[in-house]
C-alpha cells in the first residue's frame, strides 16, 4: 500500500467555489478524491500524447446493420486491426440499429489508427474512443 501523503493548495475563492461545485455534481466524497482523478486523467492524456505507449481503449460505434455489406467490413477491421481488439460487446438497440463496443489494446497511435478507421467507415453513425490506460502508476 501506497503512503499518504498530504500537502496544502492555495487557489483563488471563486476558483474553489467553481470547484466544490464540481465536487457536488460529480458525487465525489471530498476535495481530495477529485483532485487525484483530476491528476490522474492529465497523466494519462500525457500517455496517450506518446504515440509508442502502450495503452487501452474503449470504442462505441453506433450502426445501421441493414447498410450493404457494413457488419462483414466492420469485422475486417477488427481481425485485420493492428492492435489487439481483447473484447466486444454488440447490442441490438432497434430494428435497424446496433452499438458495438470494443476493448482495444495497443500502443496509443496503432489504437487511435484501428478507432478512426471505424468510426470512418460508412455506415457508422457515430463513434467514440474513450482513454485509458493499464493503471500502471496511476495508485
Amino acid at each position: 500500500m501506497s503512503t499518504l501523503i498530504r500537502f496544502g493548495i492555495s487557489m483563488e475563492d471563486e476558483l474553489l467555489k467553481q470547484f466544490d461545485r464540481y465536487i457536488i455534481e460529480k458525487n465525489y466524497s471530498n476535495r481530495s478524491e477529485a483532485i487525484r482523478d483530476l491528476i490522474r486523467d492529465n497523466l494519462i492524456r500525457k500517455q496517450w500524447a506518446d504515440p509508442n505507449e502502450q495503452v487501452l481503449g474503449s470504442l462505441t460505434i453506433v450502426y445501421d446493420h441493414h447498410q450493404r455489406k457494413l457488419v462483414d467490413k466492420l469485422l475486417d477491421l477488427q481481425h485485420d486491426s493492428s492492435c489487439d481488439i481483447v473484447a466486444t460487446m454488440h447490442v441490438h438497440v432497434d430494428h435497424h440499429n446496433c452499438m458495438e463496443m470494443m476493448v482495444l489494446r495497443g500502443t496509443a497511435a496503432t489504437v487511435r489508427e484501428v478507432a478512426d478507421k471505424i468510426i470512418a467507415t460508412k455506415g457508422v453513425k457515430h463513434g467514440k474512443l474513450h482513454t485509458t490506460t493499464r493503471g500502471e502508476g496511476l495508485h
